[in-house]
């Protein structure tokens, strides 16, 4: 048990305690947030945006700048996600759950790409590129931008795309040393599965516009 808790955690002895402290208030954040989020409710944008300004600060501490451009980013589209979730559509209701459409697929691949490319350029012209976790760092980070971009619309299959970054940034995270955040990608990609459930449920119960 010991070693596994030294794997784990070990590595926390050479960190700022205020890094520590921060990470683990981000984190509560992330998970308040994802909870709201699951339930369908507005509150996953102000814990969402607490959680980013904290993790974008320590991701440029900690050299992971695709993850931190995915917080900043995140940042962005909770404020944009705020305003379409609450934007009347008309006089009685606000933006409901819908279905991704092929057009909007094609719009997310072509985020996710040109996000990863410009993550890359990102590495590339500051010299931090390092090795394989760099390459899998801009493919997290171009899934997670078209995941949000996703949620942000309050399309279902969102939470499909975020539980294959968060399956991916696991070992990840692990492999870098930041158990915390580690746990927290695992618990998020559970998550992700029954939010994909429950937002289904959601999507069958919405009245169809014009009728109640």
């Amino acid at each position: 048990m010991s070693e596994v808790i030294e794997f784990l955690f070990g590595q926390y002895r050479d960190y700022k305690v205020s890094h520590i402290l921060l990470e683990v208030v981000a984190i509560i954040a992330s998970i308040i947030s994802v909870i709201y989020s699951f339930k369908n409710k507005i509150w996953v944008f102000p814990f969402g945006i607490l959680s980013t300004l904290i993790f974008v600060y320590l991701l440029l501490q900690w050299n992971l700048l695709g993850d931190m451009l995915i917080n900043a980013y995140y940042f962005i589209m909770s404020v944009y996600g705020w305003y379409i979730w609450t934007r009347k559509i008309d006089a009685t209701h606000e933006t409901p759950i819908t279905i991704t459409s092929d057009k909007e697929w094609i719009h997310s691949f072509l985020l996710l790409l040109s996000t990863a490319v410009g993550v890359y350029v990102l590495y590339f012209v500051t010299n931090r590129l390092e090795s394989i976790v760099s390459y899998i760092d801009m493919l997290t980070t171009g899934i997670f931008f078209a995941g949000m971009w996703l949620m942000a619309r309050r399309k279902l299959e969102h939470w499909l795309v975020l539980m294959v970054g968060n399956v991916i940034s696991v070992p990840l995270y692990f492999y870098k040393g930041y158990s915390f955040s580690a746990l927290l990608y695992l618990f998020l990609a559970i998550i992700a599965y029954y939010g994909y459930l429950e937002w289904k449920k959601y999507l069958n119960k919405q009245p169809i516009l014009g009728k109640e």
